[in-house]
């Protein structure tokens, strides 16, 4: 190989890498969809090797919060395995996410960038996987969460197909962006207009779903939202068990005092524990048996009661974090100081005497299909439940913008109860309407309204991809069909 080509290689690979840092920086709390679109272009130019490096790149910027694992003493790794142990898991996850974007590019090449049937392939392809990744337990954030919280209008494509849908467009966009710039004259005229017209089309179709005036008024619902605040790496302690008992029955008898008919506690209950009792219906997460195996749970305490008279089990649960495979034959609970749970049912509807929730538990957040369906068997609106310490605003950040999507994507509100903040109020169209200082111990009334409407994402799922395949696919079909009157 000649040396300038090797040196044109490098350079590609180099820049190539560098996108997909940019890439992982457009994410929450930045949100710069545009960034974003400009990251992706390489990757329609590049091979497998450096679009395996742009996936790296991406991930371990936008995943660098995981570094704030360690130390681990708190769970009873030694101090010098701490941080090795906490690398690794980080550049697992960047290696992941490399084999996927360059198994994605190598298609890509195979059947030729430059086609627009092969653009719809790619970019459904893209989303489709980001949604069924978030269905199992190694997924966190995506490139269909990149828009928020800057680009609400193009978030709103949420409402027609899920995040997997916004990927997908996002996608789509740094294709005509790629187009534009390898043209010349008129024909980078064309191109530019037709990533003027995408751009409008999708912001335009998006914006549609989240007009004030198309927003459906529903019932309003008060619920008092719990901000305990306590380190993770204390919260298990008896005197801080004790403590968090004592906020939730000052915060019981409040919501009971002030007509506020439910609470929401961010309080991790250890097994067995009784709930203060008080005339105010509490959810709160806590710990159940289902037999032998032990459950991570919201659990659903009536007025007047101790007891827990119903919950949901958490059911995407964190491999070695909350998971471990033959735990009981190795004698290791995990790197969690709650290892050892295990999964529960997949639904997320939690059943109350009306105004029934969708619940997503911790990093369940990321799921958009499970609380869709949840939302679908007639959840009027969504809660989360989370303890995001001791990682950095970052990931509080990352979790908003999930928050977000999860609402525009069912058309429900969302309330987060979060131990060190997200806690906030989110209306169905996406917009953050209340929230606590974060790292803070808070008391909030948030009041929101119960909705009964159906998105398209409801009712159709993830249609708009698999068609965005379908035709592409036939496209691709086309295009490479033998041709009559071929010289043989």
């Amino acid at each position: 190989m000649p040396v300038q080509a090797m040196g044109d290689d490098r350079r590609l690979v180099g820049v190539t890498a560098l996108a997909g840092a940019l890439a992982g920086l457009s994410l929450a709390p930045l949100g710069l969809a545009p960034l974003l679109w400009l990251a992706l272009v390489p990757l329609w130019s590049c091979g497998p090797a450096a679009a395996g490096l742009w996936g790296a790149a991406a991930v371990l910027v936008s995943h660098r919060w995981l570094l704030w694992l360690h130390p681990l003493d708190w769970i009873g790794v030694p101090g010098p395995l701490s941080l090795p142990i906490c690398l690794l898991l980080w550049l697992g996850c960047g290696l992941a996410g490399g084999l996927l974007v360059a198994t994605w590019s190598a298609l890509v090449r195979r059947l030729g960038p430059r086609h627009f049937a092969t653009a719809l392939v790619a970019c459904g392809l893209w989303g489709l996987t980001e949604v069924l990744l978030a269905t199992g337990p190694l997924f966190w954030i995506g490139l269909g969460t990149s828009s928020l919280p800057a680009d609400r209008p193009l978030a709103g494509l949420a409402a027609l197909g899920g995040a997997g849908l916004v990927a997908a467009v996002q996608l789509l966009i740094s294709w005509f962006c790629w187009h534009s710039l390898l043209a010349s004259g008129a024909s980078r005229r064309g191109w530019g207009l037709g990533l003027v017209a995408v751009l409008l089309l999708s912001h335009g179709l998006g914006w549609s779903q989240l007009r004030a005036d198309q927003a459906e008024r529903g019932a309003p619902f008060r619920v008092l939202v719990l901000q305990p605040a306590l380190p993770t790496r204390e919260k298990f302690k008896p005197e801080r068990q004790r403590g968090l008992l004592v906020q939730i029955a000052a915060a019981r008898s409040q919501a009971a005092a002030l007509g506020v008919p439910l609470l929401l506690p961010e309080g991790t209950l250890v097994l067995g524990q009784a709930m203060p009792e008080a005339d105010a219906e509490v959810l709160s997460g806590g710990f159940r048996l289902e037999g032998e195996e032990l459950r991570s749970s919201v659990l659903r305490f009536l007025p007047g009661q101790t007891q827990a008279s119903g919950w949901v089990d958490k059911s995407r649960v964190v491999p070695l974090g909350e998971w471990v495979p033959l735990a009981r034959l190795w004698r290791w609970s995990g790197l969690s100081a709650v290892g050892g749970v295990e999964p529960g049912p997949p639904s997320r509807l939690l059943m109350r005497s009306g105004a029934d929730p969708a619940v997503a538990i911790c990093y369940e957040l990321a799921d958009g299909v499970a609380l869709r369906k949840a939302s679908a068997a007639g959840a009027g609106w969504l809660m989360a439940s989370a303890n995001l310490d001791p990682y950095p605003a970052l990931l509080r950040d990352q979790f908003t913008a999930l928050a977000q999507m999860r609402a525009i994507e069912t058309g429900r509100w969302l309330v987060s109860a979060a131990n060190t903040g997200p806690s906030l109020v989110i209306d169905g169209q996406g917009l953050v309407r209340n929230a606590l200082p974060p790292e803070q111990s808070e008391l909030g009334v948030f009041e929101l309204e119960l909705l009964s409407r159906a998105t398209s994402y409801q009712i159709w799922g993830e249609a708009p991809l698999i068609l965005m395949i379908l035709l592409g696919g036939a496209g691709c079909f086309w295009y490479r069909r033998p041709r009559s009157g071929r010289s043989h």
